[in-house]
């Protein structure tokens, strides 16, 4: 089984400092859901895994996550693409769980719920926590500079085997080539 693993804010959809909070502020980076429809006819699984503190901080409910998921699952259809699955975390960095990225949580459901090893798995991500979550399990950390990619780029701690891509489409690009 092909898979590949994404990040949502800042790698599907623009990011936003005060959270995306309702299906309104849902907006796709242009050229990302093309991207996922040219990863979904390579044969790929499409997954993403997501930090969603914005739930455990009170700013949006379960119903506002679906509605937002919901949206985006529409949009990512309409290109032609899928998303076979949403990872999440919704709790907070003072939780302390094992779910939220750089932890390997919600990468031990997606091992468990496929029974596939993420060995040189793609796992697209724009912060380091998920490059970080990603090198933890043997899975290979991709950086788009998108939402905080340009940022992170800068990081010092990035893990040795990260590849660094303008965005999601340049992903697709390196995986499956161009239309």
């Amino acid at each position: 089984m092909k898979l590949i693993i994404l990040d949502q804010a800042g790698v599907i959809n623009q990011s936003s400092d005060t959270f995306v909070k309702t299906p309104d502020e849902w907006i796709a980076i242009p050229g990302s859901l093309d991207a996922i429809a040219r990863l979904t006819h390579a044969g790929y699984r499409v997954v993403v895994a997501t930090n969603q503190s914005g739930i455990g901080r009170g700013l949006l409910d379960m119903a506002t996550y679906n509605a937002i998921n919901d949206k985006m699952y529409k949009a990512v259809n309409h290109a032609g693409g899928r998303i076979d699955a949403i990872f999440f975390c919704p709790h907070t960095q003072a939780d302390q769980c094992a779910c939220r990225k750089p932890g390997t949580g919600l990468f031990d459901e997606i091992m468990q719920r496929y029974g596939v090893n993420l060995t040189n798995v793609p796992t697209v991500g724009d912060s380091l926590k998920d490059l970080q979550a990603a090198a933890a399990v043997g899975a290979m950390p991709l950086l788009v500079l998108t939402g905080n990619g340009k940022i992170t780029q800068k990081s010092k701690e990035l893990p040795a085997d990260t590849q660094i891509f303008a965005d999601l489409s340049a992903v697709a690009d390196a995986l499956v080539g161009g239309e």
